[in-house]
């Protein structure tokens, strides 16, 4: 880990942003759950949510590494476990429809601690997230086609929303809690002894600021 590389690190898990989230309703393809990913690492989410009744996502080799590694990926094991957990949080719930009463994208505060519902790349959003969420939103087309790709449409919400929070300063200065920044940045900065202390019970050692780590977790001889 050179200085440079922990300096980009940091730099980038300031710009987390804890209150922006994401919950795929049943997408299915590895491949677009793997490009909104992408989506959320550009625009600083935290923590994304998925369903996966079977738990395949968790399996598949394509969100193995890549955003993976810097973007969280929280399973449930239906929708009305999604929302709950949610809910839980304190989160609200913004469906991605264009059925009647869906705002135009554009005109929806995404300063808020919001969850965007994505549905399912053939039949779309779940009856349930249809019911339950607070509001819906479209993305106005102008041709022919019914829908964007799922992927394309987070981005095309995701990028709004970063623009929404970048003028209202919420990039400027880190809004995590330090103990989930310290946590976060070891794992990111030493993935294979963050996975090694985990499985010993070990706490994280501290690191210098430089990146450095002060000592060996798994001998206690001092580096």
């Amino acid at each position: 880990m050179t200085p440079a590389r922990f300096s980009r690190l940091k730099q980038a898990l300031a710009a987390r942003q804890p209150d922006l989230t994401v919950l795929a309703d049943g997408v299915h393809k590895p491949h677009n759950v793997s490009a909104i990913l992408r989506s959320c690492d550009a625009i600083g989410i935290y923590r994304m949510h998925a369903v996966s009744a079977d738990r395949e996502l968790r399996r598949h080799h394509m969100l193995a590494g890549g955003a993976k590694r810097w973007v969280e990926i929280r399973l449930h094991d239906s929708i009305e476990a999604g929302f709950k957990a949610l809910r839980a949080d304190g989160w609200r719930l913004a469906v991605a429809h264009s059925g009647a009463g869906a705002r135009d994208f554009r005109e929806v505060d995404y300063t808020q601690q919001l969850a965007i519902v994505l549905g399912a790349e053939l039949h779309g959003p779940s009856e349930h997230a249809l019911e339950q969420a607070d509001f819906s939103i479209r993305i106005p087309m102008q041709g022919l086609v019914e829908s964007l790709n799922v992927s394309v449409a987070a981005a095309v919400i995701l990028f709004e929303a970063q623009q929404q929070r970048s003028a209202a300063g919420l990039y400027d200065e880190s809004r995590l809690a330090p103990e989930e920044f310290a946590r976060t940045i070891f794992e990111w900065s030493y993935p294979h002894i963050a996975r090694r202390c985990r499985e010993s019970g070990r706490a994280y050692p501290a690191l210098a600021e430089d990146g450095r780590l002060l000592e060996n977790p798994l001998s206690g001889a001092q580096m």
